[in-house]
């Protein structure tokens, strides 16, 4: 009998606005370097994850498609093939205003399963690409139904960003408690506050857990997304791609055996 292949999925939690879209972007970016499939799933009705290994284009969700195909819809309608063969997925969400944000999320999961996505296309590694501002109903999924085996929190130093890295690491220890996912590490996407290393390092006690990367703040970053890309795809010279490349390689040491 063949043995299952294993697949490394991973959930990246953060703030609204914190940079966890272009850390992640710039993480599957880095990680398909390394010669890694790799599939992001972007889980936010913003439906913006992918923006930056597609040219800068917004591609259709899941909840679109089925919303116009419905039993007709293929894997061809909601995944896409980006920058470096990396392949996208947005979920969607509702009309602002009307209906649950994080049906999208769930809706996309199970359509994905339908279609047997992974076989099919068969990733080394999924990321999933989390809002964090609420953990619960669809947006707990890749930790609450054990479709993440490990997660990764990004946060700057800010207060509020750091109140909601605490409650996302709350909801994964209740649900670490069944069997599910568990918290890796906190990367810092640093805004250059005040003392900002010591900040976080003072409140991963509280958190829970460790700093795995510190991501400088660089106008790198922000040349590379008005490009419509990564680091890795608009700049040919960067000191932020040996940063990514790093926390990269950090976390596929993490999901080596006897880590």
């Amino acid at each position: 009998m063949e043995q299952e292949r294993e697949i490394r999925k991973i959930a990246i939690y953060g703030k609204g606005g914190i940079g966890k879209s272009t850390t992640t972007c710039n993480l599957s970016a880095a990680l398909s370097h390394k010669g890694y499939r790799v599939m992001q799933i972007g889980c936010d009705p913003k439906s913006d994850s992918t923006k930056n290994l597609m040219r800068g284009v917004r591609i259709p969700t899941v909840l679109e498609q089925l919303k116009q195909k419905g039993e007709e819809l293929t894997l061809e309608d909601i995944v896409f093939t980006g920058y470096n063969g990396i392949f996208c997925v947005e979920s969607g969400g509702p009309t602002p205003g009307v209906g649950c944000a994080g049906r999208g999320i769930i809706s996309a999961f199970e359509k994905l399963e339908d279609l047997r996505a992974f076989e099919v296309y068969q990733p080394d590694i999924v990321i999933y690409d989390v809002l964090g501002d609420v953990v619960c109903g669809g947006f707990a999924m890749p930790i609450r139904e054990g479709y993440a085996k490990d997660v990764y929190v990004v946060s700057s130093g800010e207060m509020m960003a750091l109140y909601a890295a605490n409650n996302i690491a709350a909801a994964i220890r209740n649900f670490g408690k069944r069997g599910y996912a568990r918290l890796r590490g906190l990367i810092l996407n640093a805004r250059n506050i005040e003392n900002e290393v010591e900040i976080v390092q003072e409140a991963l006690k509280e958190i829970g857990t460790d700093l795995i990367q510190y991501i400088p703040r660089s106008p790198e970053i922000q040349e590379a997304e008005r490009g419509g890309g990564t680091v890795f795809e608009c700049l040919e010279e960067s000191r932020m791609q040996a940063v990514y490349s790093e926390l990269a390689d950090k976390i596929m040491a993490q999901g080596e055996p006897g880590d």
